[in-house]
């Protein structure tokens, strides 16, 4: 709060000052000069403003020029207004980093920017800059970041930009740029995203674009680009993103677009494309969004599409389609909306289309007769053998029920301990041996007699569900095996006392973590420990022998750090097992932790696996919010997934953890990382069932974006 005090700059010998992400208003001192060895200057995300007068404005960067080391220049998300002077090329060749997106500039980008020779990333956008792109941006030859998305920059896309040969990313969106795309960007060999949105690009797709082998991001969508998509598209063999949408590019698309094996986002909608959509497209595995809509594509909808498992969103609405539409694979959770406005399509009621017609009353009146004689009597005779063994399974499970629950336990870590042993381990259950306090009982630390640390959970057996609680325990974890989930070791189980004894986890719990002042997780941390909760939840719905597990009660408390901050899931108290397959359902009593639960949990009771997806999502927002989903701030309809939802994408720095942020190194790249998890984690928390993802791909995803946030890091240091 308040204003910065021109005193701090009375510490000389200052080589870092960070200052975001606080409330401070008024000017920025014009005194900062004094910090000859400043290093690092951040004052994102504040009030501050410049002097109102048109001489004074931005005098404040006269004074920094005499900061020698200045390497790294955030003034981001200020209302600071005014014009970037001339003066901005007065700084020495230290300067790598200038961050000054939405800070309302006005004016052009002076010329005068090329003199900064050592600059790696400029970021301008969502300013009210207009004129053109200086041509002396080309002689900033370390250049790999240059941002100027959402301006009001006029002209042509400079060639001078062809000279930067490090340039990883260049971000000219949402701007009034004309003319064509210069085919001489064939030669930024490092360039991995492409962004030219929104603009008024005209003349043909430079055939020279599709020879950047290595890029993986392209969005040029929302311009005038004319001409066709060549069939040498195939060697963009690491794209993930292909947006071409809403220009005027016609033809067919060529079938060797099936061969972008990592392609997850493919938009050609609004433009004027025809013939048949190739059969190929049902070889891009790594898709999740495919928006064909409003062009003039005829024929089927190809079958080899419901082979696409990660398919979310899929649109070829407003063509001229016909023909049956698919109902398997992901096809099965589309909407009519995926289908209005086309020529003859056919399918279920739900998608407002007609009937297919069957043709096959003369095969059905031959094959009749052939399943009467012969396959009917062999299917009988299957069911009667398999009614005879389940009939003994159950006889001989009826009369093993003596067993002690010692053979629950994997016989690899089946130990048998004595209340004595327990006793002993736990010093008498000294309470500065005890861990914490659940729902049905007390976790104590203990050292067993060969020294083995170990954890030791007591179950409160005046608690009617203690009793099942432990027996759920024992029964999910008896067959399962995998390193994320926490393993019990032994068990002891009397009449009067019960008791498992479980691995010890040395770090704790991620709850203690999140909230405690002395801890402090970072973004690779926190996306690993996502990784591992996400490859248990894979592993319980669909990786193990038996039937799917349901785990329901996901939250900070019950994910436990070993020694290596390996994540592992503990706590099965209320678990379930479902029947045959993963959208099987049942019904239960037994209510997990508010915020947690998926809404049909709460409301009805209804458990699925998709129950634990909604969780996990929900832990992935607090994760990397630091915000439990029962904060004080959430109430009435605002929640923690609504406050997450509304942020994106341009409010994100708001939600998220603050201290993941603070530092200047690698910036869009953490931002860029969060916007993804995010996204995940909304997909997780839709609120009906069939629209979450499932647990195999959110995992799948989140270790891509684990993959990518360490690419980008890696080419931008």
């Amino acid at each position: 709060m308040g204003t910065i005090p021109n005193s701090i700059t009375n510490a000389t010998k200052l080589i870092g000052l960070d200052l975001g992400l606080n409330s401070f208003s008024g000017h920025i001192p014009n005194t900062f000069g004094n910090l000859r060895h400043l290093s690092v200057l951040s004052l994102m995300m504040n009030n501050l403003t410049t002097e109102s007068s048109s001489a004074d404005q931005w005098s404040f960067l006269s004074s920094l020029t005499n900061c020698r080391n200045l390497a790294n220049l955030a003034l981001a998300s200020n209302p600071l207004g005014g014009i970037l002077p001339p003066l901005i090329g007065n700084f020495s060749a230290s300067l790598q980093n200038i961050y000054a997106f939405e800070c309302k500039l006005g004016g052009s980008i002076p010329k005068e920017i090329g003199n900064l020779r050592g600059l790696i990333v400029l970021s301008l956008g969502f300013n009210d800059l207009n004129g053109t792109i200086p041509t002396s941006i080309g002689t900033l030859q370390q250049l790999q970041g240059f941002y100027v998305p959402e301006n009001n920059l006029q002209g042509y896309v400079p060639h001078d930009l062809c000279h930067l040969e490090r340039l990883n990313i260049l971000n000219l969106s949402g701007n009034k740029l004309s003319g064509a795309i210069p085919q001489c960007l064939a030669s930024l060999t490092s360039l991995r995203s492409l962004y030219l949105q929104s603009n008024k690009l005209s003349s043909s797709l430079p055939s020279s674009l599709w020879s950047l082998e290595y890029i993986l991001r392209i969005n040029l969508s929302s311009n005038s680009l004319k001409g066709t998509l060549p069939s040498n598209i195939q060697k963009l063999n690491v794209l993930i993103d292909l947006d071409l949408s809403r220009n005027q590019l016609s033809s067919d698309i060529p079938s060797t677009i099936g061969t972008l094996k990592n392609l997850e986002t493919l938009s050609l909608a609004g433009n004027q494309f025809q013939g048949p959509i190739p059969e190929s497209v049902g070889n891009l595995i790594s898709l999740e969004s495919l928006d064909f809509s409003n062009n003039n594509l005829s024929g089927k909808i190809p079958k080899s599409l419901e082979a696409l498992s990660h398919l979310k969103q899929f649109n070829v609405s407003h063509n001229r389609l016909e023909g049956e539409i698919p109902v398997k694979g992901s096809f099965k959770d589309f909407s009519a909306q995926s289908y209005f406005g086309n020529y003859a399509l056919c399918g279920p009621p739900r998608l407002q289309v007609p009937p297919c017609k069957q043709d096959n009353r003369k095969r059905t009146n031959k094959v009749a007769p052939i399943v009467l004689q012969y396959i009917l009597p062999s299917i009988l005779s299957t069911v009667l053998l398999v009614i005879i063994i389940i009939m003994y399974v159950r006889c001989r499970n009826r009369s093993t029920k003596h067993l002690d629950h010692e053979d629950f336990l994997p016989p690899a870590t089946r130990r048998r301990t004595s209340y004595l042993d327990i006793r002993r381990a736990t010093d008498e259950f000294n309470e500065c041996n005890l861990l914490g306090t659940g729902g049905f009982g007390s976790v104590y630390k203990g050292t067993l007699s060969d020294g083995t640390n170990v954890a030791i959970k007591i179950f409160n057996l005046q608690l009617e569900r203690a009793f099942r609680s432990f027996d759920s325990e024992c029964e999910i974890l008896r067959n399962v095996r995998h390193r994320n989930l926490l393993k019990i070791l032994g068990s002891c189980s009397n009449l009067d006392f019960k008791a498992l004894v479980l691995e010890f986890m040395p770090n704790g719990s991620l709850e203690k973590w999140l909230y405690s002042h002395n801890y402090f997780l970072d973004i690779l941390q926190r996306l690993n420990i996502m990784i591992d909760v996400g490859s248990a939840l894979e592993y319980l719905h669909h990786c193990h022998s038996s039937a799917p597990i349901i785990h329901c009660d996901l939250k900070p408390t019950n994910i436990l750090l070993d020694e290596n901050m390996v994540a592992h899931v503990s706590d099965f108290g209320i678990s379930k097992l479902l029947g045959e397959g993963e959208d099987s359902v049942i019904q239960t009593m037994t209510m997990a932790t508010i915020g947690y639960m998926a809404p049909e949990y709460g409301s009805e009771g209804i458990v699925s696996t998709k129950c634990d997806v909604y969780s996990y999502g929900v832990l992935l927002m607090e994760t990397f919010t630091e915000k439990k989903p029962t904060d004080e701030m959430f109430t009435g309809e605002m929640s923690l997934r609504r406050w997450v939802k509304e942020s994106l994408p341009h409010r994100l720095t708001e939600v998220v953890d603050a201290n993941l942020v603070r530092e200047e190194q690698a910036f869009s790249d953490k931002m860029d990382c969060l916007f993804s998890i995010m996204d995940l984690a909304l997909d997780c928390c839709m609120d009906t069932p069939h629209k979450r993802i499932h647990m195999t791909d959110a995992a799948a995803k989140l270790r891509k974006i684990k993959a990518k946030f360490l690419d980008d890091v890696a080419a931008s240091s």
